[in-house]
Parts: structure tokens; C-alpha cells; sequence
């Protein structure tokens, strides 16, 4: 389904379509984090994307709690956004063979993910309230917070270390 097709009318339906999209992008970002954790050198980015691993667990689970929430089954939609985001830190990542360039550019497709994932789940919470449901709202702001710390951390580590290495 497209992102604006006939079967969009409502914002609830835009909303029970965005979950979809997110959930895809969830679950395609718990299978792409180990294949970073394998390729990334430096410590601390490793350690940053293990834990963002263990959180993005949770994500998905509290993107089922959230379909359940609001009567809905949970299920996926392909999501091309972010089969793009990944295609294209596979394909530079796989180019790079000095470790250092490679971390740097790393953390930056990370970030490049945790910026859609910051789009996604702050236009849901949006939605969410103007449909009335503050109680899935306040599940996705967890996760919203989560994904904008994330970022925080990657955005120091790069500033503060890893391009610093790299260059």
C-alpha cells in the first residue's frame, strides 16, 4: 500500500498505517543492529548500539501493547524509507575498510535511522492525541524519548571521538 492511497480516508487510518510502517522498521532494525554491533571497532559504539538493541526490543513491544491498545492486530507494511536507510549503510559500510571511517560512518546511518524513527513516532503521538488516544500517546512518547536520547548519544560520540578518529 502506498503511503497516500485510496485506502488512507481517515487520520485513523493513517495512524493504524504508520504503526504498520514503524513496526517494519522496528523489527528490520533488530535484524540490521547485530551486523552493526559485528562491524563497529570502537567500544563505546558498540556498547551504544547493544543497548539500542536491548531498547529497540522493547520498541517493538510496545508497539504491539499499543495495536492491542487500540483494537488492532499487529502487522507490518513494507516501509521503502527505511529499507533504504539500511540499504545504504550496508552498501557504505561495506566499502569502508579503515575502522575508524567505518565507525564514523557507522554512527552516521545510525543516526540516519533514529531521525526517521523521531519523524514516525512523533507524528503517531500527534495523531494519537488528536484522535483521542492519550493512552497510546503516552506509550509512544516512551519510545520517542528513547529514540531522541539515542540520537543525543550517537551525535556526542561522533562530535567527541569518532570523527575526531576518523578524520
Amino acid at each position: 500500500m502506498a503511503l497516500f492511497s485510496k485506502d488512507i480516508q481517515t487520520i485513523n487510518d493513517l495512524f493504524v498505517h504508520t504503526l504498520q510502517d514503524i513496526y517494519y522498521a522496528e523489527k528490520k532494525i533488530e535484524k540490521a543492529l547485530p551486523k552493526m554491533i559485528e562491524k563497529a571497532s570502537a567500544g563505546p559504539l558498540k556498547d551504544g548500539f547493544s543497548e539500542h538493541l536491548e531498547e529497540t526490543h522493547g520498541h517493538v513491544s510496545r508497539l504491539e501493547r499499543v495495536f492491542e491498545m487500540h483494537g488492532e492486530t499487529p502487522k507490518t507494511v513494507t516501509c521503502p524509507a527505511i529499507d533504504g536507510i539500511v540499504k545504504e549503510a550496508e552498501d557504505i559500510s561495506g566499502e569502508i575498510t579503515d575502522a575508524e571511517v567505518l565507525d564514523a560512518a557507522l554512527a552516521a546511518a545510525a543516526q540516519a535511522v533514529e531521525h526517521y524513527e523521531i519523524a514516525r513516532y512523533g507524528a503517531l503521538v500527534a495523531w494519537a492525541r488528536e484522535l483521542g488516544r492519550d493512552d497510546c500517546a503516552q506509550v509512544l512518547e516512551e519510545t520517542l524519548s528513547e529514540e531522541k536520547a539515542a540520537d543525543s548519544k550517537l551525535t556526542e560520540l561522533a562530535e567527541q571521538r569518532l570523527n575526531r578518529k576518523a578524520a
